[in-house]
């Protein structure tokens, strides 16, 4: 379908999409549907949306509903299909009739602006309930408009500071949504031109210019990306002249340009802060160098003004090898698909080698002038995701302590040795509302060990865990090296009826600890509660996926129970599930055999 504009005469409902209206884009991630409400004309947003930009985003297929009126479509509209997300992106002035004196230096009632804010929440709340997902764009000034000057932020009189006021209220009502998401659109219209906007104003009833749509188009495609679960997870940096200047084999660790007083030592060390503070958003960093290993690490260890050292590093292949191939050795070690991938590179020829080789990972055009480094990585719209856990900001030292346990493998001899040595403790709490948001996390985004994927809210879980016949819990895994964090969730289901099975719901665990016997004890913990209840049998059904083979892998080879049909999995409670040797069970709420209790 080619792109179309909707009319600025008539406001007639139009679609902007990708040619192969329901197929995949060129980086196999499909389309999105978004419907978009306004009180404004977003034909231009819609066709920006529609044109995949190669950055595996997918494609968005926007359904414009006839601009103008905004209250209809948010009481009455319906999804026209399954997974469409909702935009709404509104002036203050056109929603909120008490606003609109105030663009004319008119004094306004607060009291009548705050019911009128409290009911568009409302209407956003109430249209958030039928959509897979809502963003909402915060509330601006107009492009051109100056306010009040000096006195524009004062909160009672100013329309920079009435509107801090009101996005805050917006902000708090948004975030009490299930899947809705505030966006900032002050940074949008910073990105444009006034006095172009101001002529699309008059043309196409469009008060944005072409800047500020890109950059929401860019923000909108980031959100969906993430929300999506396609986020980029790993950045992989090369380090002469990329995470330092200069050639360390040539002038030695003492001759790299790195901080001090100096412009391009101060901006490669700007450039290591801004990679740094992607891992406390859960971004991890690795390192494919052509270099020599033991040089190139000590100079990461002992450079005063180094930022990332060694440690901060969940892997590295620093030799004189293909760049491609350590980055998809890279991959494979750290178990993670090359679409989770970013290589940043200084030199076009590495860049284009990657990005020919690995298509599935982005390879960014990199500026020549160091100066850029940190503002070019800063701009990127590929890390953004829904939330933020605990275990996202702890990502980065879980997989460094993942490496330190390889490490350890490598120097004993067999698996059981191994387990052994780990000292794995499993604390298995029932769901509960602290736990609840890696909870869903868990459950919408783990695909490799996950039974039976469903996608949840976090308050669809927590209905569901509150059926008096449903158990849940999480689990957290630690060992000797460090705690991988809230890592595991296992649910049960247990009929009234004694002659029926106890079925096993929900079995997800992380890839960062496969084979650790986790497994075994999720199993042990889900049977002992079913047998406490009464059940004489437990069954698992496994509904296949084009990820979750580890999963069956799991219940076929080492889930000690009996393969039925229709990939059933079947085991009696007449005989003992023990918790395996290597892994001590913690049970805060209840001792159970093969456990402790603090």
């Amino acid at each position: 379908m080619s792109e179309t504009a909707v009319s600025a005469e008539t406001g007639t409902t139009s679609e902007a999409a990708p040619s192969g209206p329901d197929g995949p884009d060129r980086a196999g991630n499909g389309t999105q549907a978004l419907a978009i409400v306004s009180d404004v004309n977003l034909a231009n947003l819609a066709a920006a949306l529609g044109r995949a930009p190669g950055d595996g985003s997918p494609a968005v297929r926007s359904r414009l509903l006839p601009f103008g009126d905004v209250v209809r479509p948010l009481l009455e509209e319906t999804p026209h299909e399954e997974g469409e997300g909702l935009l709404v992106w509104t002036r203050p002035e056109g929603m909120l009739p008490s606003f609109r004196p105030l663009l004319d230096g008119m004094p306004v009632d607060p009291q009548a602006l705050d019911r009128e804010v409290e009911e568009f929440c409302d209407l956003l709340a109430r249209a958030a309930e039928r959509f897979a997902f809502t963003l909402v764009a915060s509330w601006t000034p107009p492009p051109s408009h100056r306010g009040l000057g000096m006195l524009d932020l004062d909160p009672a009189q100013g329309v920079a500071g009435t509107l801090l006021r009101l996005n805050q209220t917006l902000a708090r009502r948004v975030a009490e949504l299930s899947g809705a998401f505030l966006l900032d659109a002050h940074r949008w219209l910073s990105a444009g031109d006034p006095s172009e906007a101001a002529r699309m104003w008059y043309l196409a009833k469009t008060p944005f210019s072409r800047g500020t749509l890109a950059a929401a188009a860019g923000d909108l495609r980031a959100a969906i990306r993430g929300l999506r679960g396609r986020s980029r997870k790993v950045v992989v940096v090369d380090l002469d002249d990329t995470l330092w200047g200069g050639i360390l084999g040539d002038v030695g660790r003492d001759g790299v340009r790195l901080g001090g007083h100096d412009p391009i030592g101060e901006a490669y060390a700007d450039f290591q802060r801004a990679l740094k503070a992607l891992t406390h958003r859960g971004v991890i960093l690795a390192v494919v160098s052509k270099n020599d290993e033991d040089t190139a690490l000590e100079a990461m260890r002992s450079h005063p003004e180094m930022v990332l050292r060694p440690d901060d590093l969940a892997g590295w292949r620093i030799n004189w090898s293909d760049k491609a191939r350590n980055v998809a050795e890279l991959a494979q070690e750290l178990n993670l698909g090359l679409d989770s991938f970013v290589f940043i590179d200084d030199n076009p020829s590495e860049r284009g080698r990657v990005r020919e080789a690995l298509p599935q990972v982005l390879v960014p055009e990199w500026p020549a002038d160091p100066l850029r480094y940190a503002v070019t990585l800063r701009a990127m719209e590929v890390f953004d995701q829904p939330s933020l856990s605990g275990e996202d900001r702890a990502r980065a030292r879980m997989y460094t302590a993942e490496r330190e346990r390889r490490a350890a493998r490598s120097s004993v001899g067999s698996v059981e040795e191994w387990l052994r040595s780990l000292e794995i403790r499993v604390t298995a709490e029932p769901l509960s509302s602290a736990s609840l948001p890696r909870a869903a996390q868990l459950l919408n985004k783990t695909n490799q060990m996950n039974l039976a994927p469903r996608r949840l809210t976090e308050a669809e879980l927590e209905s569901w865990a509150d059926d008096p016949a449903h158990n849940a819990w999480t689990l957290r895994v630690e060992d000797r090296f460090g705690d991988y964090g809230l890592t595991g969730l296992v649910s049960l289901s247990v009929p009234d009826v004694a002659s029926e099975p106890a079925r096993i719901v929900d079995f997800i665990l992380s890839c960062r600890v496969f084979g650790r016997q986790v497994e075994e004890t999720m199993v042990h913990l889900a049977l002992e509660e079913a047998k406490a209840r009464g059940a004489g049998e437990v069954v698992a059904t496994l509904v296949p996926t084009e990820r979750n083979a580890p999963c069956r892998r799991f219940w076929e080879d080492r889930s000690g129970f009996e393969v039925g049909p229709r990939d059933d999995f079947r085991r009696s409670l007449t005989s003992p599930y023990p918790c395996p040797g290597f892994v001590t069970l913690i049970r805060p709420d209840v001792a159970l055999p093969g456990t402790t209790t603090p």
